[in-house]
């Protein structure tokens, strides 16, 4: 589906064609070896760094290419409509694994752990989530002790994106576990530090192609300096820049997701031939096709319309929620759609709508699930 771009500036433009040029002829190919593996290609991360695309928005003094939210979720947009694993790698990686640090970290930080994951030089990884522990995240058990110059760290962390592929995970930990929430820090852990293992790899319904994992502490010491933003408690308001913004990320997720499950479907729909006409040709395909194509116009400029007043300094609190809600949600109706059009070949395996269908009902879960941005829309409009 061809939309209209002419409310982005040149520049937007020129990126989205680059972005969506090398989604196809580079990332592309490298997908049904990901899907059929279960692995990250660690290419993903070079390659994407070598054009500029891994971290964007980050200033092009530490390596980023100095873009605003927009054009970021450009990106996202066009390397989630290749493939959602892919995607979910790179969101991990460039969002909560790397934000923290460039917000609140320290120049040590930043030069030891930020520069090189803008390279593509490092893989990061982001531990809030734990076995017992989804949406009331001030509920963790992970637990940081301050011993001399250094913290000891023990708890489990579930569902953790690149956790067998990075080189570093922020981790969140209770120093002061009596301050619920505010007694949060978030920790620097290194790949290969005694007491830290990834447990197991999991086996997810879709996203292949982002490994996901376990990761436990047990009695992991880590230096005093490894905290980030250099005093106990605040790690849970670190957060939250970071989680508004990759509510819009998310956004812009669906986008891909839906844009791609549309148009597979749509040249589906004109290659698939019954009662004597390709299917495009009877009005009940055609009115399909029609809502799929409005709710994912309805859905770019929203994202669109919020990652300009993010860029702007605006408070989005609700508005991020209400992009992740109405976007994950709408998504499940587009690609139930195209798995209805697609019939009986759209349950099969060889045919790659029913992995855009698999893929997008992650996203009513995943980094706050639908019900908890209906509680902070509600919260957010004082009811």
């Amino acid at each position: 589906m061809q939309y209209n771009t002419s409310e982005l500036t040149e520049e937007q433009r020129i990126f989205q064609d680059m972005m969506t040029d090398f989604a196809d002829e580079v990332l592309a190919p490298m997908v049904d070896e990901a899907e059929e593996t279960g692995n990250t290609p660690l290419e993903l991360f070079t390659k994407m760094a070598e054009m500029g695309f891994l971290c964007p928005r980050y200033p092009e003094d530490l390596g980023g290419g100095g873009a605003d939210k927009l054009t970021e979720c450009i990106m996202i947009e066009q390397v989630c409509r290749v493939d959602a694993g892919f995607c979910g790698a790179i969101v991990a990686h460039s969002g909560l694994g790397t934000m923290p640090i460039f917000l609140h970290g320290s120049d040590e930080q930043k030069e030891k752990y930020l520069i090189p994951a803008i390279q593509g030089k490092k893989i990061a990884a982001f531990g809030l989530t734990e076995p017992n522990v989804g949406s009331d995240a001030a509920s963790i058990q992970t637990r940081a002790v301050r011993d001399g110059d250094e913290y000891v760290i023990n708890g489990t962390k579930m569902f953790i994106t690149n956790a067998t592929i990075c080189d570093y995970v922020i981790v969140a930990a209770y120093t002061q576990p009596d301050k619920r929430g505010l007694g949060i820090n978030l920790f620097l852990v290194d790949k290969g530090t005694p007491g830290f293992t990834v447990s197991k790899k999991l086996d997810k319904v879709g996203n292949h192609a982002a490994e996901t994992g376990e990761l436990v502490f047990e009695d992991c010491r880590v230096p005093a300096e490894n905290l980030i933003g250099g005093k106990e408690c605040g790690g849970f308001q670190q957060l939250e820049s970071t989680l508004i913004s990759g509510r819009i990320t998310y956004g812009a997720r669906c986008l891909g997701t839906a844009q791609s499950a549309y148009d597979l479907t749509v040249e589906y729909a004109k290659q698939r031939v019954q009662f004597g006409k390709p299917i495009i040709k009877f009005q009940n395909t055609s009115f399909k096709l029609a809502e799929m194509a409005t709710y994912i116009d309805v859905m770019r400029t929203y994202v669109w319309r919020v990652a300009r007043l993010y860029e702007a300094g605006a408070n989005v609190k609700k508005e991020s929620s209400m992009v992740k809600l109405f976007c994950a949600e709408l998504l499940q109706n587009i690609t139930n759609a195209g798995m209805q059009i697609h019939g009986g070949y759209g349950y099969m395996m060889e045919y790659p709508i029913q992995r855009h269908w698999r893929d997008g009902r992650l996203y009513t879960v995943t980094e706050g699930t639908s019900e908890v941005q209906r509680i902070v829309i509600s919260k957010e409009c004082g009811f």
